[in-house]
């Protein structure tokens, strides 16, 4: 499985886990931290919790995060799979740190349905 399709399918496993506003931004030429970022909003910490599960279990055995930051707070978790990283926000938590702004410079697509 390429990256791109690895990022695809983390950012799908969000969307079908009812995960909001579910896009990837392409950052190859951007940055050399990694080539995609899947940033998705979850309605509350539970969701926020049963997101980043979801990802971690149906990526296995495939892909295995290096590392998974802000689980125990839930307000912004950050799973890095090393060439793509998945951010779940909160709503208002995604709001103030505006990522997508930051990186207004990478190209972008919204996943809207689980079959794209």
């Amino acid at each position: 499985m390429s990256v791109r399709e690895s990022a695809v399918k983390a950012a799908r496993i969000a969307f079908d886990k009812k995960a909001t506003d579910v896009v990837i931004l392409d950052m190859r030429g951007l940055t050399s931290l990694t080539d995609y970022f899947i940033i998705c909003t979850a309605e509350a910490d539970a969701h926020t919790k049963a997101i980043v599960d979801e990802i971690e279990m149906k990526m296995l055995p495939e892909e295995k995060p290096w590392h998974i930051e802000g689980y125990q707070h839930l307000k912004w978790v950050l799973m890095d799979y090393v060439d793509f990283v998945v951010h779940v926000f909160t709503r208002e938590t995604r709001d103030y740190y505006n990522i997508e702004r930051l990186w207004a410079d990478a190209p972008v697509e919204k996943i809207e349905s689980s079959d794209e």
